[in-house]
C-alpha cells in the first residue's frame, strides 16, 4: 500500500468491527482514497462501492475492491509482458526526474516504458487496475519524498536509488464489489439499498490531488502541462472540492449527510480539521443516535521533519508532533449504535476516551434533566 496522507491504517480495523455490529451487509465508501477501509469491509463479507474522483482511487478500487482470484490468476502473465517492456524516455522522466527530481532518470525511463506497455495491452478493467496498482505501487517504493509529492528531497532517498520493480497487488478475500468516480454529495442523492455509508472528506485546504498528482498522472497516462518547482498538473487548478474551501467545507458536509439515504454513518474526523468536533456531533445527531471513540495518531512524517527552505536550512518549529482521530457511529438504532462502539473501543488501544450514544433531544435539555433521561434515549432519535 503506497505511502498516503490521512491513511486510515490505526483506526482500520475499528472501524471494520463497528460496521460488522452494526449488521451491515453493503457499505459505500464515498471518499475512498487507497481503498484501505473498503478493503476491510470486503475482507468482512460485506458488498462494497469504492467512490472517489481521483484516477488512481479508481484503479486501486478495481485492483482491491473488484477483482477476484480469477484476474489475480491472470496478472502474473500480464506483469511479466509489463517488465519486459523496452525503456522510454517519456513524460515521466522529464517532468518528475528532470525537471523535478521525483525519481532516478532510470527509473523514470523504466515507468514510462511500463505505462505505455500497459496502454498496448487489450486489459479488461480490472486487470487494467490491478497493472496500475502495480506500477503506483512500485513507482512509490522508489520515490525520493516523504509521502507527499509537494516537493521532494533536495538528495535522493536511499530507495530512490533502488531498482523499480513491479509487485502484485494482493487479493483481498470477499465479494467483488463495484467502482464509481463521482463527487461525493452527487452520489449520495443516487444511492439506493445500502446499509451503512463511510464518510472521511478532505478536512482541510490541502488536496489529495495535489498531494498526490504524481500517482493521478500516471493512472490517467497523459501529459498534462505543469506548474511551480513540484511539476504539478495545470487542471489541479480547475478540479478543485468544496472540501477544501474553508467557506464552503461545512455547507458541503452538511448537505451530504442529509441527503445520505443510508441508515448507518461511521465518520472519521481529524481535530486538525475545518470543523469543531461539537458541531460535527451536533450535526450528526439529526441522523439519530451518536456513539464516538477518540484515538491518538501520529502525525505525517512531513511534521516531524519540520520545514527547509529552499537551501535546505530548517526554518520554523514544528507545533504539535500527535493529533486525535474521532471516530463516530451514527444510526436510528441506539442498541446497534452502542453494541458497534463497544465492538470497536478495545481496537483503538488502551482507555480512549469515549461517549455514549446520544440522543438529540437530550442534549438539548438542561443538565439536570439530561442525566436522568439516559435510559430513555433509545428509539426516540430520528432515523431515515
Amino acid at each position: 500500500m503506497i505511502k498516503y496522507l490521512g491513511s486510515k491504517r490505526v483506526l482500520v480495523p475499528a472501524i471494520g468491527a463497528a460496521v460488522s455490529a452494526l449488521g451491515a451487509r453493503s457499505a459505500v465508501d464515498l471518499f475512498a482514497g487507497t481503498t484501505r477501509v473498503g478493503q476491510e469491509l470486503r475482507r468482512r463479507g460485506l458488498h462494497v462501492l469504492s467512490n472517489d474522483t481521483a484516477a488512481y482511487a479508481e484503479a486501486f478500487g478495481r485492483a482491491y475492491i473488484c477483482a477476484g482470484p480469477w484476474h489475480h490468476r491472470e496478472l502474473a502473465g500480464v506483469l511479466a509482458k509489463l517488465e519486459s517492456a523496452p525503456d522510454l524516455d517519456g513524460y515521466a522522466t522529464a517532468t518528475f526526474c528532470r525537471s523535478a527530481r521525483f525519481f532516478t532518470e532510470a527509473n523514470g525511463r523504466r515507468i514510462d516504458g511500463i505505462r505505455a506497455a500497459v496502454d498496448r495491452l487489450a486489459l479488461g478493467s480490472e486487470l487494467r487496475g490491478l497493472a496500475l496498482t502495480s506500477l503506483i505501487e512500485a513507482a512509490d517504493r522508489v520515490d525520493s519524498t516523504v509521502g507527499v509529492q509537494m516537493a521532494y528531497l533536495k538528495r535522493y532517498a536511499a530507495r530512490a536509488l533502488r531498482p523499480l520493480a513491479l509487485r502484485p497487488p494482493g487479493p483481498v478475500p470477499g465479494p467483488p464489489g463495484e467502482v464509481a468516480a463521482m463527487d461525493a454529495n452527487v452520489l449520495a442523492g443516487a444511492l439506493d439499498g445500502y446499509d451503512c455509508a463511510y464518510l472521511d472528506p478532505p478536512y482541510n485546504q490541502h488536496s489529495y490531488l495535489g498531494n498526490y498528482h504524481v500517482w493521478e498522472t500516471l493512472a490517467r497516462g497523459d501529459s498534462p502541462e505543469h506548474y511551480g518547482v513540484a511539476c504539478k498538473r495545470a487542471d489541479l487548478r480547475e478540479r478543485t472540492s468544496a472540501y477544501n474551501s474553508r467557506r464552503r467545507a461545512w455547507p458541503a458536509l452538511r448537505e451530504l449527510v442529509e441527503r445520505l439515504p443510508t441508515p448507518y454513518l461511521v465518520v472519521s474526523f481529524s481535530d486538525e480539521g475545518f470543523h469543531r468536533p461539537a458541531e460535527l456531533r451536533q450535526l450528526l445527531a439529526e441522523r439519530g443516535h451518536v456513539g464516538e471513540l477518540q484515538a491518538a495518531n501520529d502525525r505525517y512524517v512531513g511534521a516531524r521533519i519540520g520545514i527547509h527552505n529552499p537551501a535546505g536550512e530548517r526554518v520554523g518549529t514544528v507545533s504539535h508532533l500527535r493529533n486525535t482521530e474521532h471516530l463516530f457511529v451514527v444510526g436510528p438504532d441506539g442498541e446497534r449504535v452502542a453494541a458497534a462502539i463497544a465492538s470497536a473501543r478495545p481496537l483503538l488501544g488502551p482507555a480512549p476516551r469515549t461517549s455514549s450514544p446520544r440522543n438529540p433531544a437530550a442534549d438539548r435539555r438542561p443538565a439536570s434533566e439530561a442525566a436522568g433521561a439516559a435510559s430513555a434515549t433509545h428509539g426516540t432519535a430520528r432515523g431515515r
